[in-house]
């Protein structure tokens, strides 16, 4: 019998749906105070997770939701970022 590899699940802090790491958006505050989308999921801060959607995103700007999670002012400038992000595609740097 093959095991199965378990899948990582995070919650998607707007939604408040689990679904596969890879499906969600990354979006992390690091030890100096500054907010950015994380397209590897590996950087180190605190990190919270938002679907691939841009009706999330505009409900998570509207309702303040990241900062919040994030405990930090959200510029306006990550959410233009996230929009990029989810109708582009993740850009490759």
């Amino acid at each position: 019998m093959v095991k199965k590899k378990k899948i990582p699940q995070r919650k998607c802090v707007v939604t408040n749906e689990l679904k596969p790491k890879k499906d969600l958006i990354r979006i992390v505050r690091n030890k100096e105070g500054d907010v950015f989308v994380d397209p590897t999921g590996k950087k180190n801060g605190r990190g919270a997770y938002l679907s691939n959607d841009p009706a999330v995103i505009d409900k998570a700007e509207k309702n303040d939701i990241l900062s919040r999670q994030l405990d930090t002012a959200i510029d306006s400038s990550v959410y233009e970022e996230l929009r990029q992000f989810v109708t582009d595609g993740p850009d490759e740097k």
